[in-house]
Order: C-alpha cells, then structure tokens, then sequence
C-alpha cells in the first residue's frame, strides 16, 4: 500500500514522486538564484552620488558622478544645450536619459518627466531589476529640477532637490553626503565645472558610497559652447578607474579650462 502526506492526498501523488519532485524544484530554485546572482554582477546596481545643476549666469547646464563602479560616466549622466541634464542611477534603466531629455523636449516641466518616464516604466524584470530601485534626476534649462528614489534603492538612499541643482545618491554612508552635497554647490562660486567637483569633493568627504571609490565622471553643454564648430558639450571627461577618481577629475578639469581661459585674453 502506498502511503500519501498532506500534499500527497490532495494531488493523488505518492512520496517517490513527492521526493522526486522536491529535488526537482531545489535545482530550479539553485538555478534562478544562480541566474539571479550571475545578472547581479553583469548589472551591477550604480550605487552612487550624482548632481545636476545649472548656472544661469553663463548659460551652463550638466552634473557629475562618483561611484564605486567601474566607468560610472558610461550611461549615468545625459544632458542636451538649451534643455536640461538626466541622471540615472541605483538599479539603472539607461533609456531613462534620453527618455527624460525627449520629455523636456516636448514641453514637460522636471517634474513632468520625471513622473512620466517613471509611470511609463514596464518594469521589465520586476524579480531582479525592479523599478523600485530607480533613482534619477531631471534639471531643466531654467534650473528647475526633481529626483526620485525608488523604496529599493540600496540604503541609505535619498535626494535633495534646490533653485538651480538636484543632489541624490544611494549606497551612500548616510543622508549628510547628500546634505554636505547641496551645501557645497550653493556656498561655491566660479565656473559650474569647479562647484560640480565642489559637491563631489564634499560628498565624499561626508562618507561617499559606502563601499569606496572607483569612478568619476562630468558632463556640461552649452550652446555652442565646445570647442572647435557646431559643438554644445562644454565638457565631457571619464575617469573609468581610478583609486582616487574625484581627484583624478579635478585634475582633469583644470586641465581641460586651461587653454579656454588663456584664448579668451
């Protein structure tokens, strides 16, 4: 005589069969954890600390990144002459920032597009990339902004949003990064590429990404504003990786001014 268990008796299925399919769906689940874990290190979460901000004196609109993750500038940061800047970041949807800048470019205030590219949001891979865990930022051309940060976002995880900028981060070593951030932009003066680092500089020196330092990254355009014709970015550096990538950034930057400010004398 066969003998049946609970599950057995509601499903007519005897313990041999019970066994074989427990074992069946250990492996499925060693599986997905193993899958899940395999796209977790090809996609690692952009825990890091970003601004956008405008200088409406020289016209000039972009922001800066910091992060724990090697070539952080590669998707993280967008922005267009005239229109406004994008950061997308924590559990990344790139299309974010081509998506923000169209908003913006049909009439959207920041936080327009900011709400509509997140409703639009499929949400794809709600199990491992879930939309839960954006966090992005908008700047439009007149210094308005908005950020969101989704609830799985990796703590400690937040924004600060002011007249010309917007501050956020995730993975950082807790909310004073982002506060030290916002403080450091609105006490700087200068050009927006020195207050950018201004914000890097003071975020880390609060605590930064929990987790360390790997890469930097910059974007500013202005109409017309590059160098040789028919060129608005004003600035675009990488610091792919490096153990002191804020550092290496600011070298870069007072590098790549030098020239412009001795043209105009």
């Amino acid at each position: 005589m066969l003998e049946y268990d609970a599950i057995g008796k509601r499903q007519g299925m005897p313990k041999t069969s019970l066994c074989l399919l427990s074992m069946l769906l250990l492996a499925a689940c060693k599986t997905d954890a193993r899958a899940s874990r395999a796209e977790r290190e090809a996609w690692p979460e952009v825990a890091t600390f970003s601004i956008l901000a405008y200088d409406p004196a020289s016209g000039e609109i972009g922001g800066a990144v910091q992060s724990r993750v090697f070539s952080v500038g590669n998707g993280v940061l967008w922005a267009e002459a005239g229109l406004g800047a994008v950061a997308t970041q924590a559990v990344v949807d790139v299309s974010y920032g081509p998506q923000g800048l169209e908003r913006l470019r049909k009439g959207d205030t920041a936080e327009e597009a900011l709400a509509r590219v997140h409703a639009d949001d499929p949400d794809p891979r709600p199990k491992r990339w879930s939309k839960a865990g954006r966090q992005f930022a908008i700047i439009d051309a007149k210094g308005r902004s908005a950020a969101h940060s989704g609830e799985m976002a990796t703590d400690w995880a937040g924004h600060i949003t002011g007249e010309n900028f917007t501050v956020q981060g995730n993975t950082l070593a807790g909310e004073e990064v982002v506060k030290a951030m916002a403080k450091a932009f609105q006490e700087s003066e200068g050009r927006l590429a020195f207050r950018l680092l201004a914000a890097l500089e003071a975020g880390q020196t609060a605590g930064g990404d929990k987790r360390g330092m790997q890469s930097a990254a910059m974007l500013i355009v202005k109409e017309d504003g590059g160098v040789w014709l028919n060129n608005d970015v004003a600035l675009r550096l990488q610091v792919d990786d490096h153990e002191s990538p804020i550092a290496e950034l600011r070298r870069l930057v007072e590098k790549g001014l030098r020239p412009r400010r001795r043209a105009r004398r």
